[in-house]
């Protein structure tokens, strides 16, 4: 075994110089924070303004006569919700050259949307407004882990942020494009490339598996106190980085690693192989909420799983309850102040980036109100109510980690999708499993999930009480690297691209099942 010395940082000590006078730069900002619990309201409204009174002279300002509105209401009433298709054609003139078309000015980069598996890419509008935001979000990040943390020693070492899997890429001689973190690190300030590992060129890799190869090269012999990524592919990668030095784990390697900052998907099916690769008690976790469209939501407790709703970054919320969303064509929408716990809603945002009443694809559950703290629920499009059991992603990954913990077992991708029973009203949930270590008992772990399942949902619970209207879920294990080759076969690897958890249909499911590499 091969191990890499560095000075640790001590136990019962305090921060480094320069982190303790950052970290007192940024409580002023730690107190604004706070202050959200008090003024969400007022803010929320501000932001409205701010965005119609600054793209009142574009194409989309006229058109719907930014100048007059007044309220909310007017503003919801005027405005049609808008799904991506509907805002394309205006995006494609953007990235002709058009100017003043959904925002000020001319909009020269595009974040290649991942979102799902799907084939087709969404280029959203990336306005330096929105990249300022993106940058606060990360800095306000770190300002919160400091002030939940003051004996950090964050600065004095570097951060590896695992971004896009490939560089971005001119659309014409005026537009570009990438995947998000392409985006944000091409346009990062020098002083911040010299504190993140590895260097540009290599995290700009258009080709994922030499890019992994490249960056295990390049950060083997570095001082990594941080890293930031999706859970999914930062597991590829460390795994990958334990092979190369023969380490059995990750604090071997970096003994001063500290903090990961993780988002894209659930942590949850996932938590427990990080604790076995990075067996700390000074390592903590923190959750963050930014896609292409925006930057939506900071775990600001660690002791709380929920997101705090950040209302100050150029973007306007509205909230649509999911089972609204699905049964009419004019579904009513709410802004925060009328929002409740407890309910699934589809986010809509207004933002500087040029989208407006757009549907982002995203559900959010509400765990508490001023504070505004939410959970990522799941996906407009990817739950399961094929039986009327509304089942969502967040039950999904909670109830396998559960089934998981208690059976011994690691999952390392999974999907699942419904199975109607021929001839009879009945049917079940087929769960296509990859397992990174096969439960103690199999027909134990099912019987786990599905107990689980029907204590987090009350639909399930109900649809599943003396096999009513469905049965016990079917697990099929899949067979080893699928998912993987799957996504490498769509040109999917790294960066946001994700397994699709639940769909309504087999579709996606089928489509596993006889896939062969």
């Amino acid at each position: 075994m091969r191990t890499f010395r560095f000075p640790s940082m001590p136990a019962l000590g305090g921060p480094d110089l320069l982190t303790s006078l950052v970290s007192q730069m940024m409580i002023p900002r730690r107190r604004e924070i706070r202050g959200f619990a008090r003024r969400m309201d007022h803010i929320q409204q501000k932001q409205l303004h701010q965005l119609l009174s600054g793209a009142g002279r574009t194409e989309w300002g006229r058109r719907y006569d930014f100048g007059s509105i007044r309220t909310y209401r007017d503003f919801a009433q005027r405005l049609p919700l808008q799904t991506y298709d509907d805002i394309k054609p205006y995006i494609l003139r953007m990235i002709n050259g058009e100017k003043d078309i959904l925002w000020p000015s001319r909009v020269r980069w595009y974040a290649r949307s991942s979102g799902t598996t799907n084939d087709k890419s969404k280029l959203i509008p990336i306005t330096p407004e929105i990249r300022k935001a993106q940058y606060r979000g990360g800095f306000d990040c770190v300002a919160l882990y400091l002030g939940n943390n003051p004996r950090s020693c964050f600065f004095s070492r570097k951060g590896l942020i695992l971004g896009g899997s490939h560089s971005p890429s001119p659309l014409n001689s005026q537009s570009h494009y990438g995947d998000l973190s392409a985006v944000l690190i091409q346009n990062l300030p020098s002083i911040v490339h010299r504190m993140r590992v590895p260097r540009k060129e290599i995290i700009l890799m258009d080709e994922w598996e030499s890019k992994i190869r490249a960056i295990v090269k390049a950060t083997r012999g570095e001082d990594v106190n941080s890293l930031s990524g999706v859970p999914s592919w930062m597991l590829t990668f460390i795994k990958a980085l334990l092979e190369e030095t023969r380490c059995e784990s990750l604090t071997e390697v970096w003994p001063n690693l500290e903090v990961y900052f993780h988002g894209g998907i659930s942590f949850e099916p996932y938590r427990d192989q990080y604790k076995l690769l990075i067996p700390s008690e000074s390592m903590h976790y923190m959750e963050t909420y930014n896609a292409s469209e925006g930057f939506f939501g900071i775990q600001d407790d660690p002791f709380d799983s929920s997101l705090l709703l950040m209302p100050d970054y150029g973007i306007f919320y509205e909230f649509i309850p999911l089972n609204e969303l699905s049964r009419t064509d004019s579904p009513r929408a709410f802004s925060i102040e009328s929002v409740e716990v407890g309910v699934n809603y589809a986010l809509v945002i207004s933002t500087c980036g040029g989208l407006w009443r757009y549907l982002i694809g995203d559900t959010v559950r509400f765990t508490s109100l001023y504070p505004h703290k939410f959970v990522i629920s799941g996906r407009t499009r990817h739950y399961i109510n094929a039986f009327g059991e509304e089942l969502m992603v967040d039950n999904a990954d909670r109830a396998i980690s559960l089934a998981c913990r208690l059976t011994d077992a690691k999952v390392k991708e999974y999907t699942v999708a419904p199975l109607f029973m021929l001839n009879k009203a009945r049917g079940m949930h087929e769960w296509l499993i990859e397992f990174e270590k096969m439960p103690s008992s199999l027909s134990l772990f099912a019987d786990l999930l599905d107990r689980h399942l029907q204590e987090l949902n009350s639909d399930y619970e109900a649809k599943r009480h003396k096999n009513l209207s469905l049965l016990p879920p079917k697990i099929t294990i899949a067979r080893e690297g699928i998912f993987y080759q799957w996504l490498k076969r769509k040109g999917k690897l790294g960066g946001q691209h994700k397994i699709p958890r639940l769909s309504n249909d087999r579709i996606q499911i089928e489509e596993l099942l006889q896939f062969t590499f």
